[in-house]
């Protein structure tokens, strides 16, 4: 796995747990840490979840190697 894949992943899981604490508490970590939705540094970490997700659709049709 190089370096892409594990950032990209890191990022989609930061993604899957604010949205979990959004399902169940409604409570927006990423908002609450950089000031609200509308802050830009809230847009964008919102933006790289989002590149990360779709870079990680690539993931799905990878061929791994076992060694």
């Amino acid at each position: 796995m190089v370096a892409t894949d594990k950032i990209a992943l890191t990022l989609v899981i930061v993604g899957a747990l604010n949205w979990l604490l959004v399902g169940l508490f409604q409570f927006d970590l990423v908002a609450w840490l950089c000031g609200g939705q509308a802050a830009v540094i809230s847009r964008i970490i919102y933006s790289l979840v989002g590149i990360a997700g779709l870079w990680c659709l690539t993931l799905l049709f990878k061929k791994w190697k076992r060694d």
